[in-house]
């Protein structure tokens, strides 16, 4: 969980990290293409990140209490950014 200099969470990052995961879930839904590549075969490493993104965005957007080190740090706001970036760039260098 992103925290500010107080200790208490930064309702900024957990606002932006809810949204993330809200537009990648309806997109998802909406447009599945989004996972295709340029020859319209399915790219199913971009689409487990887009699908992590979207989870770690939901996840750490509603402040879902995680315990555990490892899966803390799996749906954290900074897992949603690093897999949103690796899913975009590899589908972009289709």
């Amino acid at each position: 969980m992103d925290l500010n200099a107080s200790g208490r969470p930064d309702p900024g990052a957990r606002l932006l990290s809810l949204v993330t995961g809200a537009l990648l879930a309806v997109l998802l839904v909406a447009r599945p293409e989004i996972a295709l590549d340029r020859w319209g075969a399915a790219d199913p490493l971009a689409a487990l990140w887009l699908l992590w993104s979207m989870l770690a965005g939901l996840a750490s957007g509603t402040g879902w209490p995680l315990r555990r080190g490892a899966l803390r740090q799996l749906l954290s706001s900074e897992a949603c950014l690093i897999t949103l970036v690796l899913a975009f760039l590899r589908l972009a260098t289709h």
